[in-house]
């Protein structure tokens, strides 16, 4: 056991760079306020999914489309 502790330990510890790496990457795009010049359209947007169930639009979208704006409206 004490010959492969630090074959494990090391294995630990480069494992998950790369995947943390990735993370960090899409974590800081993600994560960033939008811009000013990009809240005018947040708000449109968000108007519009407001009145979706109100007008009763949300009908005429296919799986796939309802299926994305759900992902958008859940992140």
């Amino acid at each position: 056991m004490s010959k492969k502790f630090p074959a494990l330990v090391n294995a630990a510890v480069t494992y998950p760079k790369p995947r943390l790496a990735t993370f960090g990457h899409y974590a800081k795009v993600a994560l960033f306020p939008p811009a000013p010049a990009e809240i005018p359209t947040a708000t449109q947007s968000l108007k519009e999914i407001v009145k979706s169930p109100q007008a009763g639009s949300f009908k005429q979208f296919t799986s796939l489309k309802k299926s994305s704006k759900q992902h958008v409206a859940v992140s």
